[in-house]
């Protein structure tokens, strides 16, 4: 999938135009093709698949539980079309491979880099990352602060959505869960 360039370009000055502004005046004369050449960047991960950048994997000799936190992601609200931003926590227990920890980060751009909700988000990536690794169990924390609540409706700048996706017997150990939980926000 590859973006139209021109369409965004056409739907910027349009928008540009509808809300009163001079698409001609000097600050906007290349805001079109800056948007267009943002959104290329910014969707990047709508041309991907999220378990093909978990590719390269390394043998292991034990389960022990493996923690990435405070992974930095952006989004776009496919709401609003306004950012969201904030942390990913990823919690799994191999099934005899491991992935390098790049990866994981990776996985979350590719699934964080489109149109997105913040719980379709946390559950895709722990899907990928439970089927791409036939791990014994995955949990997923996103913590973000969404703009379409900040800027617009309710306007409260600092309130948090944290979602939670857990697989397999990160699922279903709560001693397990718990104490990867505890890992993740300790």
């Amino acid at each position: 999938m590859s973006l139209d360039k021109d369409k965004i370009e056409k739907a910027i000055l349009m928008i540009l135009e509808a809300i009163g502004e001079d698409p001609n005046r000097e600050g906007l004369i290349d805001t079109p093709k800056r948007i267009s050449k943002m959104y290329e960047e910014i969707f990047v991960g709508m041309k991907m698949k999220g378990k093909d950048v978990l590719g390269t994997t390394f043998s292991i000799d034990n389960d022990n539980i493996v923690i990435e936190k405070d992974i930095e992601f952006y989004s776009m609200c496919e709401h609003h079309m306004l950012p969201f931003f904030g942390k990913i926590h990823i919690a799994y227990i191999p099934n005899k491979r491991v992935v390098g920890l790049s990866k994981l980060v990776r996985l979350c751009e590719v699934h964080a880099r489109r149109l997105q909700l913040q719980e379709k988000l946390t559950n895709d990536i722990a899907k990928d990352l439970y089927s791409g690794l036939n791990a014994k169990g995955v949990i997923v924390q996103i913590e973000a602060i969404h703009l379409c609540m900040s800027m617009r409706g309710v306007q409260k700048c600092y309130a948090k959505t944290t979602t939670l996706a857990a697989l397999g017997i990160l699922k279903e150990d709560k001693i397990q869960r718990e104490e990867a939980l505890k890992l993740i926000n300790g």
